[in-house]
């Protein structure tokens, strides 16, 4: 018996010497075919082509299918599982006492817009910088397919029954309470989720990120906006984008008016190739007026919908020094028997 012996292939790091294997998590326990997976593997391969170090992120969710998929990706995390609808407090109060964490959030479409929707808004006006991200299916999975908020009016469940409402649009909700970075996209276009994800994690301040994820199980009849075969059709992509890290040589395939450059906080570019159509992601109100439209023609417009990167932080709203509190020695969080006796005399 002759054995040949091969030399093993040399495996590729990134920027922080990981490989794209070590930014994974443990087996997935969703159903197989599930949009959530898909993006799972996204969020893998952007954090690893952006080098971010996987200690120096913090993965939040909070109850629903969605909000198992952080223990699908990113294993050397710091990592919290909530409360139904109140990961966006887990999220404040984690980067408030630690800036220096880059924080990822995945929630539902029943986690964010129903009983959560009130921490959602309060969280988009005070900016909290993170990524945002809502696996959106339309229905309670992981309760047995119960119609979620963003579930179509008319739509019908596998038992027969009709839903009677109009949906909440997470995008509109998200321009409505001043979000700076509010983008689109389809589980089922894995390219532009990716692109989307490091764009996102590029921004300093809460990036909202509604991916359409269809439910295999419960909500992947032909005619659901948020199903496969719905969103293969109807899917109408505002541009095709590209992130460029600084730290690499930038070459970009130009023609006067097909593209435009916008440049992140850390010195990133996103470059936006045109497709058919003339949009601006930075006029809040063409963004409004696009979701509208795409509604009323029964589109699905995926994309960065809406940046705008001039608006405060909560750190910077809230005056906090830059060491993140956590690393603050008890002296400098202590206040000294002076400082009281002086706060105690302006009271008497």
């Amino acid at each position: 018996m002759v054995f040949e012996i091969q030399e093993a292939r040399p495996t590729t790091v990134n920027l922080v010497g990981l490989t794209r294997g070590e930014y994974r998590g443990l087996p997935s326990t969703l159903c197989a075919g599930c949009g959530h997976n898909s993006i799972s593997n996204q969020i893998v391969a952007a954090c690893y082509e952006m080098s971010l170090p996987p200690w120096k992120a913090i993965k939040l969710s909070g109850i629903g299918c969605s909000s198992k998929s952080p223990a699908y990706f990113l294993n050397r995390s710091h990592g919290f599982n909530g409360l139904h609808g109140r990961m966006p407090s887990l999220a404040t109060g984690a980067l408030v006492a630690n800036r220096a964490l880059r924080g990822i959030g995945v929630s539902g479409d029943g986690d964010t817009a129903s009983i959560g929707i009130g921490q959602f808004i309060h969280m988009l006006r005070r900016n909290i910088p993170m990524v945002y991200i809502v696996e959106n299916n339309g229905v309670y999975g992981l309760t047995k397919g119960q119609f979620s908020a963003t579930a179509d009016k008319g739509a019908v469940l596998k038992k027969g029954v009709e839903n009677p409402f109009n949906p909440v649009d997470i995008c509109i909700e998200a321009l409505a309470a001043n979000c700076g970075f509010v983008a689109r996209s389809f589980a089922g276009d894995p390219r532009q989720v990716k692109e989307l994800i490091k764009a996102a994690l590029s921004y300093n301040g809460t990036a909202v990120l509604d991916i359409i994820s269809p439910c295999v199980t419960f909500n992947n009849r032909d005619e659901s906006t948020k199903s496969y075969t719905w969103g293969k059709q109807h899917e109408d992509p505002i541009h095709d984008m590209t992130l460029i890290p600084e730290r690499e040589e930038i070459q970009v395939d130009y023609e006067p008016g097909n593209a435009t450059t916008v440049e992140m906080h850390d010195g990133s570019r996103l470059v936006l190739r045109k497709l058919e159509r003339e949009y601006n992601p930075r006029d809040r109100m063409a963004a409004l007026m696009l979701l509208e439209r795409a509604r009323t023609h029964n589109e699905m417009v995926t994309g960065l919908l809406y940046l705008n990167d001039e608006q405060p932080i909560l750190q910077e709203t809230a005056g906090l020094v830059e060491t993140p509190l956590v690393a603050l020695p008890p002296e400098a969080l202590r206040p000294s028997r002076q400082s009281l006796e002086r706060l105690q005399a302006d009271f008497r």
